[in-house]
């Protein structure tokens, strides 16, 4: 057989192959075929379109809330409660006093410390009162805000804010960068209501024996043995003040702290125990130190098992959280989580189903991207469709394609705002050239093993 003959037996084969529909069928859009129950509405996506096809009720489904627990700051610490005072008393004859002052302090703004209770003020009038509704209700019911053991104050809708070590000024810088983090109005006040991180214990022959805290103003040795009550003492001749600080016992005799004024102003720093001594030997003054230096060191521990029972505790949450969600991911995995899908069919990069995300919607082009998007040299970019059913179970056949013309590269754009629903199906249509080449490609083998055939016979 001539190849002449052969190319015309080609094209009549093709051709009548393909007007009985043997050779090849392709998936189309077509408002009219589906039968008396079928109703199909073509409707191009336009901007006006887009705004009727996402006016459609949609709640995306959400993550467990699991994945949006934190392990928390756990319980608050026990610690040690409530101690005993000391409470010693000796007597003896002492010779001449020698004068031992502790070196100055350097001065320094106060630092804000574990046990500090901090007051936030905000305006009453405005939005800032509606934004910070529950951060004020917590402070009024709490008196503030107090510096707990890990050094932060916890407020509503913001969180752990770490505040211990901070100058005022610093702790407000701190406080207002976490506030614009949360978009809450910054304006906002701090101050501290109760100073009960730095301490001066006062005893001995004082009147009331007592602990005085250390506030924004310095505490100096006068205004300390005011706050117990005053001095007791009765011969003053044989009565000093000592202050033990960091493992030093510094000395002032009463008569001379009366008599100069310069001694009445030593500055006392956090962690100073003064004691009123009217002996000479140093025996009851010692056993007061050691005793304020035992319970200090009793507090410490007590501190410390504290807050490795709180970290245990979180570690126990931390653990069950990543264990929920790992149990989660696995059954996503396995397919057992009830999901939302879309289904992409025709001349995509892949025929497959797209997952809706969690907690908020899709696009139209978030689905056809996830599936390489369509492959220009066989899919019709003039016939991208997306076909929804109707929500109406008395038209259970009916459904609206929603075309999109890709020819123009600006209408991709509304592809961006195009919103799926589930079970929508985005279908790409094929090329015209892509339907011939499939008929050729399928019919060729069976006319080249005809004319073969008939060559031999």
């Amino acid at each position: 057989m001539s190849r002449q003959v052969f190319g015309s037996l080609a094209v009549i084969g093709t051709l009548m192959l393909s007007a009985c529909g043997v050779a090849y069928q392709s998936p189309s859009v077509n408002p009219l075929i589906g039968g008396a129950d079928s109703k199909v509405r073509v409707l191009e996506i336009t901007p006006e379109s887009v705004m009727v096809a996402n006016r459609s009720t949609y709640s995306p489904k959400e993550l467990p809330s699991v994945f949006f627990t934190t392990a928390g700051g756990g319980s608050s610490p026990r610690g040690a409660g409530a101690l005993p005072e000391p409470v010693m008393d000796y007597q003896g004859k002492p010779g001449a006093l020698e004068t031992r002052v502790p070196p100055a302090v350097p001065a320094q703004p106060y630092m804000i410390g574990v046990g500090d209770v901090l007051l936030l003020a905000t305006p009453q009038t405005g939005s800032t009162v509606e934004q910070l509704t529950g951060l004020l209700a917590a402070s009024n019911s709490r008196q503030g805000y107090t510096v707990q053991d890990d050094g932060a104050i916890a407020i509503p809708n913001v969180g752990r804010v770490q505040v211990s070590g901070m100058t005022l000024e610093e702790a407000e810088n701190r406080l207002f960068q976490r506030l614009v983090e949360n978009q809450i109005d910054p304006t906002f006040s701090l101050e501290v209501a109760e100073f009960n991180s730095k301490k001066v214990s006062i005893g001995g022959a004082v009147a009331n024996p007592a602990v005085a805290p250390i506030t924004l103003t310095p505490l100096y040795l006068d205004a300390a043995l005011a706050a117990a009550g005053g001095v007791t003492a009765q011969d003053l001749d044989y009565a000093s003040v000592r202050i033990y600080r960091d493992g030093t016992i510094y000395q002032i005799p009463l008569r001379e702290l009366y008599s100069n004024r310069s001694l009445a102003r030593v500055q006392l720093v956090d962690g100073d125990a003064v004691f009123v001594d009217t002996e000479y030997e140093l025996d009851l003054a010692q056993a007061y130190f050691e005793e304020r230096i035992r319970l200090a060191e009793f507090q410490q521990a007590s501190r410390e098992a504290a807050l490795d029972e709180l970290t245990a505790e979180v570690n126990i949450r931390r653990g069950a959280l990543t264990e929920a969600r790992s149990n989660y991911m696995t059954r996503l995995e396995l397919d057992s989580v009830d999901r939302d899908y879309v289904y992409l069919a025709g001349e995509v990069g892949e025929q497959s189903r797209y997952p809706l995300p969690f907690g908020k919607t899709a696009s139209l082009a978030d689905a056809l991207y996830s599936s390489s998007g369509v492959p220009t040299r066989t899919g019709n970019v003039a016939e991208i469709y997306v076909l929804r059913g109707s929500p109406d179970p008395r038209e259970f056949g009916a459904l609206t394609a929603w075309q999109l013309d890709g020819r123009n590269a600006a209408n991709f754009l509304l592809a961006t705002r195009f919103q799926l629903r589930p079970n929508d199906v985005i279908f790409v249509a094929e090329q015209p050239v892509t339907k011939w080449n499939r008929v050729i490609t399928q019919i060729t083998p069976s006319l080249i093993n005809t004319a073969a055939a008939q060559t031999l016979n």
